[in-house]
């Protein structure tokens, strides 16, 4: 898969450095040609949300809370395949909302996710997904995703 730079460049996005674990995991798990993520956060650099979907933050803030995850998770992949060139799948996408028990839009959040990556990598970036709300988050955070991908082995 081909990273579209340009999106990018336009958004005023970039890939951040795969972050350092803060707990007892490891950011990545390869298994075949598969590579399993752990949970990202929306901590992205300048671009932190914390605080409730409902509550704190607009279904917009949490579409914003979502791509800065996604963007940590672009991170991990970078530095575990040496680059996206190996990359030939998003396969699935789970996404965790820190919502009050009325709120009912995680779908809508997690689009935010989703359609960086199609907007990134083109089709082959459609992807399964969950989009599930609960009560609390790590460190009170607006968004955590965890995903899936495939990749070619013979690539790396």
């Amino acid at each position: 898969m081909q990273l579209n730079q340009a999106v990018l460049d336009k958004k005023g996005l970039q890939i951040p450095q795969a972050p350092a674990p803060v707990g007892s995991y490891v950011q990545c798990v390869r298994t075949g040609n598969l590579l399993h993520l752990s949970g990202g956060i929306s901590v992205n650099g300048d671009s932190a949300f914390y605080g409730k979907l409902g509550r704190d933050l607009s279904v917009e803030q949490g579409q914003q809370a979502a791509v800065a995850a996604i963007l940590n998770r672009l991170g991990v992949i970078k530095a575990e395949l040496g680059g996206f060139a190996p990359l030939r799948r998003i396969v699935a996408v789970n996404g965790f909302v820190n919502c009050t028990p009325d709120f009912t839009d995680q779908a809508k959040v997690l689009n935010g996710a989703s359609d960086l990556l199609v907007e990134l990598f083109g089709a082959e970036a459609a992807h399964s997904r969950s989009a599930v709300g609960v009560v609390s988050l790590p460190l009170g955070v607006a968004v955590e995703i965890n995903m899936i991908v495939e990749f070619d082995p013979a690539q790396l």
